[in-house]
């Protein structure tokens, strides 16, 4: 067996992106993994975590300051606000205040991977220019992502490590109570309306239902985001990310409806946050007839996430191609991501 020579700080490890990556890195040989988050988590093997108050400046500093080891920092920590201006503050600290601890002591450090999205590209505010690419002018501010990007340019100008900035779409995985779960938030959707015998209803804007998106499975962006920070040609570089195909819901739903044994009935719009926000009692009950695994309601819930991506009435796609000219080139079909976390969900039994 390879003796670890790298060592990863995956900051945000708990999350959907943070979690998949610290599976991958410790299916590598010569990695050692760090995983950061406010909760830490198990160590085990090769992996250890500690639980870190990101927003802290001296909690930074005083429980990073022993990582001397560290040789590349991996970062998808993510704060949530109500509104785009007050996502700045937050999200922008906590990376320098990463970096502000890291760089010091860590003398071998040799990259800083940011995860990023489409909202580089203002995906978030509505209709834009598609497919999006790296190169894309930015946009008014603010906008945090904006802000840590110029912020790693900066300060690597006169430092011996190197970044790369990975942007990918919407992103398919597990983790519990991770407030950006799409799969997770349609898995339990789906379930709860076939427990009530309704068919299941694209509860989306007018418009969205036929429109083009893709995604991007936490996997492949795990062995996208190793392979850009360990590829000496990515280095200072931004790449999108993605699973390489194209979809529409109009296609997607039915397919979902036919895995969960469902009809499907016309698009109805529904706000998920609020029609969803009674139906905890339910969900208690499906544990109990189900025998599922009795995680809370809130743990499997994100209605907000989802209202957010079913709103998009315009096309939502980037063009992939950057990373496959300079050596990425795997792929894999987004029905085929659904249908693999979907039975996922169920051998944890978090779904019927």
């Amino acid at each position: 067996m390879t003796t670890p020579n790298k060592v990863a700080l995956v900051v945000g490890a708990q999350g959907v992106i943070g979690r998949n990556l610290v599976e991958h890195l410790a299916s590598l040989d010569d990695w050692e993994v760090i995983g950061l988050s406010r909760r830490g988590g198990p160590s085990s093997g090769r992996v250890s975590h500690l639980a870190v108050d990101l927003l802290d400046a001296a909690d930074a500093r005083q429980k990073l300051a022993a990582l001397t080891r560290v040789t590349h920092v991996f970062y998808a920590a993510y704060q949530d606000r109500p509104t785009w201006a007050e996502l700045v503050p937050p999200n922008l600290a906590m990376l320098i205040h990463v970096v502000d601890a890291i760089e010091p002591v860590a003398e071998d450090l040799q990259h800083i991977s940011l995860m990023q999205g489409y909202k580089v590209y203002g995906g978030h505010l509505g209709p834009f220019k598609t497919p999006a690419r790296e190169t894309d002018a930015a946009f008014m501010p603010p906008e945090f992502m904006h802000d840590q990007q110029r912020f790693l340019e900066q300060r690597q100008q006169h430092a011996r490590w190197s970044w790369s900035a990975i942007r990918p779409a919407v992103v398919g995985g597990f983790a519990l109570g991770n407030p950006m779960n799409l799969a997770l938030a349609i898995a339990v959707y789906a379930s709860i309306s076939k427990e009530l015998g309704l068919p299941l209803r694209f509860p989306g804007k007018p418009g969205a239902y036929d429109h083009l998106l893709e995604m991007t499975d936490a996997g492949l962006l795990a062995r996208a985001t190793v392979w850009a920070a360990t590829e000496s040609a990515c280095a200072n570089q931004a790449f999108n990310i993605t699973n390489g195909d194209l979809f529409r819901w109009s296609e997607m739903w039915p397919a979902i409806a036919r895995y969960f044994d469902m009809e499907v009935a016309p698009p109805l719009p529904l706000s998920l946050d609020s029609v969803m926000a009674d139906k905890e009692p339910l969900w208690r009950t499906m544990i109990e007839t189900h025998h599922l695994a009795d995680h809370p309601y809130t743990d499997v819930s994100s209605w907000r996430f989802a209202d957010f991506v079913f709103s998009w009435d315009y096309d939502m796609f980037g063009d992939g191609s950057k990373a496959r000219r300079f050596g990425f080139h795997e792929h894999i079909e987004t029905l085929a991501m659904f249908t693999r976390l979907f039975d996922d969900f169920r051998r944890r039994n978090i779904i019927p």
